[in-house]
């Protein structure tokens, strides 16, 4: 569909990213810092190895770029390379022990009971939910520019992904309070939560206890609370849905014939409800930021716009020819993968690339260096949404994209989220233009997720 649009294509730039440093050096900044970004963690070698030791700690921590291996490690069937401990510690007292931090056969009797729901899910009754989350947050936008005043991108991509994921888990819309309340929430999670401190990361040793501080239980607690209420909802007498979580209220184990307990609905929600929209926030994020700062990459996609839809409102039958889009958004999701680390724990010793892995060494799988390393993209710290249209999509590495994983724990909602993503880039692309608030220092964080450093505030104008 984009041969017929006859603009030039956009010039590459590169986005703000950390300045790589050597290995000691950039060991000493993070614990300088203590900010818990564990991007500047990595050594500027990163981005050039295929295997490595990363920085120095009690115990090993082995990042893998190789792209056979990585495939491997991630699908490996043994059980040999179960989820981090330190990610499961941080992660339990937000999602429990649901799939997401779950693994072997726990992990296969939960992924069996939820896969059924987003099988069953029709995307094209779950975009009407998307159109109606789009009207409400552009009738926000719209005060937004009535008042000609500067806000948060970061909150308001929050705020849209998460009406968006509640209307169609819950089948209602989340309240602007309840969606702030989240949003600062699992910010302040983010920040503080244990599993970023860089101390506890190189001294101790692997399945150490992870002690939280009070108050991030409490950010953990409230977030729960919010959905513990529409989970009651659900489960009130006489309450009737035909959503993902009615689907989940009654998938049954195969064998035992039992159901979720609330407390593990909860959980199971909770990792939809906050993956669900905190990732596809992320990537937003960072998509309007490129277009904000890139009239020529707005005005190419509004082209796209227009030819594919001429002129009329954007439908489900559009969203597949829309490709520079949706290309916009996987691009923003290679530079910036909203899940930067996927790390992984050695169980018993084993061997990767002729090099020995001890029991609990740390096996580091990043998507953000891998999504940047020399051997297997061009300019790979520039910006190039060309890189993901039919023209180029066979110089791609096979497993060197995994912004939604890789093997049997990719993530169920990736086409959910692909197609949200290209309707919000698609809708606002065409009624508005953002620009940054000047002064700002954009700086891009790892945590959990890739964040900016600084909510980025930009305004907003009608096109």
């Amino acid at each position: 569909m984009l041969d017929q649009v006859k603009s030039t294509p956009p010039a590459l730039f590169e986005p703000p990213r950390p300045n790589s440093l050597s290995t000691m050096p950039a060991l000493l900044r993070a614990m300088f810092t203590q900010d818990g970004n564990l991007i500047e963690l990595l050594p500027r070698d990163a981005y050039r190895i295929k295997i490595g030791n990363l920085g120095y700690s009690r115990r090993s921590i082995v990042i893998i770029n190789d792209a056979t291996e990585i495939r491997s490690i991630l699908t490996n069937p043994s059980d040999i390379y179960p989820k981090n401990d330190l990610m499961v510690g941080a992660l339990a007292p937000l999602v429990g022990d649901s799939v997401f931090v779950s693994d072997g056969d726990k992990w296969r009797r939960q992924r069996a009971m939820i896969a059924p729901a987003f099988h069953h899910m029709k995307l094209s009754i779950a975009f009407d939910s998307m159109e109606a989350a789009v009207d409400d947050y552009e009738r926000t936008l719209d005060q937004h520019v009535l008042r000609g005043a500067p806000f948060s991108l970061d909150l308001t991509m929050s705020q849209l992904t998460a009406d968006v994921i509640c209307r169609t888990v819950f089948s209602t819309p989340l309240a602007s309070d309840t969606a702030r309340d989240v949003f600062e929430s699992f910010s302040y999670f983010e920040r503080s939560v244990a599993h970023v401190e860089i101390k506890r990361l190189i001294f101790q040793p692997a399945w150490s206890d992870i002690p939280q501080k009070g108050d991030v239980l409490e950010a953990c607690e409230r977030i729960r609370s919010h959905l513990g209420k529409m989970v009651d909802g659900h489960l009130a007498e006489g309450a009737a849905f035909e959503d993902i979580a009615a689907e989940i209220i009654e998938a049954k184990d195969k064998e035992s014939g039992e159901s979720f307990t609330r407390d593990e609905l909860i959980d199971q929600l909770g990792v939809f409800f906050l993956a669900g929209h905190e990732t596809t926030a992320s990537a937003l994020t960072w998509a309007f930021y490129v277009l904000a700062t890139r009239s020529d990459i707005l005005e190419r996609l509004r082209e796209e716009v227009e030819i594919v839809t001429e002129g009329d409102r954007i439908d489900f039958s559009h969203i597949r020819k829309l490709d520079f889009a949706r290309s916009v958004f996987k691009e923003s999701m290679r530079l910036y993968p909203p899940i930067t680390f996927i790390p992984r724990v050695a169980a018993e010793d084993t061997e990767i690339m002729g090099r020995k892995i001890k029991r609990g060494a740390m096996v580091m799988i990043a998507p953000w260096v891998v999504h940047r390393h020399e051997a297997y993209w061009s300019n790979p710290h520039a910006f190039d949404a060309e890189r993901f249209m039919a023209h180029r999509e066979h110089e791609i590495v096979p497993n060197t994209y995994m912004p939604f994983g890789l093997g049997p724990r990719v993530c169920v909602g990736a086409n959910f989220a692909t197609i949200e993503a290209t309707l919000i880039l698609a809708r606002l692309a065409r009624n508005y233009d953002f620009t940054v608030e000047p002064g700002q220092s954009v700086k891009p964080v790892a945590r959990l997720t890739t964040r900016p450093k600084d909510q980025i505030m930009i305004r907003a104008s009608a096109r």
